[in-house]
């Protein structure tokens, strides 16, 4: 796998276990958090969106779903 890549999982999955642990947070929050732009975040955010993993039940706000994950290291 690309380095990039691997970046990218890797961030991926701290933000969704930053939102799991911290409830419904903003794209705004999850840049500033990650030193990212809202951008980048923006994409993160629709690949765990079309995976189920999260939802938007208000415009710019994220939470998770109640679908079961398996995180591993």
């Amino acid at each position: 796998m690309k380095p990039s890549t691997n970046r990218m999982l890797t961030r991926i999955k701290d933000v969704y276990l930053y939102i799991k642990e911290n409830g419904t947070v903003s794209t705004r929050e999850l840049a500033d958090a990650f030193g990212s732009t809202p951008r980048t975040i923006q994409r993160d955010l629709n690949v765990l969106e079309y995976n189920d993993l999260i939802s938007s039940p208000r415009r710019g706000k994220w939470t998770t779903t109640e679908k079961k994950v398996k995180i591993t290291s």
